[in-house]
């Protein structure tokens, strides 16, 4: 697998600099740690007024996206073993998975803010300020893995997330109803259980990692559902069949309860979406 630049971002200058094009710098960052630190910067320069997206810019997509280490090996979702929670290294098994997931959570916001040009600038600062908030939780817990012994890397770990940005690189609207409203916010419901077992494992330091990020991703699938309102309404196109429409094109995961529906509803599901949800609950499984 092809492996990309390792450069920082820009030279500080006195003229606003393009956060898209530092986006797609910071997404061809190979070290993940070097990688964080690019987009918290990046954010915070965009704060205060360092920088300033561009959204009629045209950039041109490099080869070897997304910027990422050697390791972990990526592997099928099948050969991903399972591990108890109550041993330390089922845990820390457990926070590389975590960690993983939130790593290709900073690409797929990076991608967004470079890739897709001619939106509103609230859309870039808002995928932005998710790409730092994904930094902050991979930091998390790197940090909380190497007290387990381990980094980031030591396990093999799959490519679900990237894959679907991959399917979705040439439209932006399934990009938001597919990434944020379906794959992000299948971690609205897998986090309370998760943090049930490591508080059950008497590993309070990583359950209490998890309410961060299960506070943060509520307001980064609220983002999503946003813009996939706001293109939905640009487009004139009811968005609950539109949806469904997207999810059947582009092959996204059938959605599987138990549902967080407090969580979803936080995030900006309305009603009868999350009715149709309460459905698929009810619903007896398929037989195999």
């Amino acid at each position: 697998m092809p492996r990309t630049s390792s450069e920082p971002l820009s030279e500080p200058s006195s003229e606003p600099f393009c956060a898209r094009t530092e986006a797609l710098r910071a997404l061809r960052q190979c070290d993940p740690l070097a990688k964080a630190d690019a987009v918290r910067a990046l954010y915070a320069s965009v704060l205060q007024g360092d920088a300033a997206c561009s959204p009629s810019s045209p950039l041109d997509e490099p080869p070897g996206l997304p910027g990422r280490p050697e390791r972990p090996e990526l592997v099928e979702p099948r050969k991903l073993g399972r591990r108890s929670m109550q041993s330390p290294e089922g845990r820390a098994v457990l926070l590389h998975a975590l960690a993983h997931i939130e790593f290709n959570a900073i690409n797929l916001a990076l991608d967004a803010v470079w890739r897709f040009g001619g939106m509103p600038a609230a859309f870039y600062t808002d995928w932005l300020k998710v790409a730092a908030e994904e930094a902050h939780h991979f930091s998390l817990l790197v940090a909380r893995l190497a007290e387990f012994g381990h980094a980031y890397g030591d396990f093999p770990a799959h490519d679900g997330l990237w894959d679907m940005c991959e399917r979705t690189r040439g439209d932006v609207l399934a990009r938001m109803a597919l990434v944020p409203r379906t794959l992000e916010a299948r971690g609205l419901d897998a986090s309370p259980p998760i943090r049930a077992r490591l508080q059950q494992a008497g590993d309070h330091e990583s359950a209490a990692i998890l309410d961060v990020i299960l506070r943060d991703e509520i307001g980064h699938v609220l983002i999503g559902n946003r813009w996939f309102r706001h293109l939905c309404e640009q487009g004139s196109l009811d968005p609950h069949s539109t949806y469904v429409q997207l999810a059947d094109q582009y092959h996204a995961p059938k959605l599987r309860g138990p549902f967080n529906f407090e969580a979803r509803r936080d995030a900006g599901f309305d009603e009868a979406e999350l009715a149709a949800l309460a459905g698929l609950e009810e619903r007896p499984p398929a037989a195999e």
